[in-house]
């Protein structure tokens, strides 16, 4: 018998649920994106999730996300990162390693 998954951690996610959230772009989308991505995600649901933020154009979303890039949970902080990364906002990945929330490589490995 496979282990069971905890109960705060969804069993799977809706590519259809995340393209909405992108969307979307509101605080809450990307809460309940960012709120999903924990060490014991699967492989699977790292990539969605991935390609859920990667989807948010609006500013309220991606202000949302650069505050996951200052005060998220590691993980947190590396889906923010590599969100701005992707945009070219080398300005504000180097003040996030200033203010030690990431590391150089984490903002500008390729």
């Amino acid at each position: 018998m496979l282990p069971s998954q905890p109960e705060n951690i969804p069993s799977d996610i809706s590519t259809t649920i995340l393209e909405n959230k992108a969307h979307a772009g509101r605080k809450s989308d990307v809460d309940f994106m960012m709120s999903r991505l924990h060490p014991e995600m699967t492989f699977l649901t790292s990539r969605l999730i991935d390609y859920g933020l990667g989807s948010i154009n609006s500013w309220q979303g991606c202000m949302r996300i650069r505050f996951y890039l200052f005060y998220g949970n590691a993980i947190q902080r590396n889906y923010a990162a590599l969100y701005f990364k992707r945009r070219g906002s080398s300005l504000l990945l180097w003040l996030a390693v200033l203010m030690k929330r990431i590391d150089k490589e984490q903002a500008f490995s390729k």
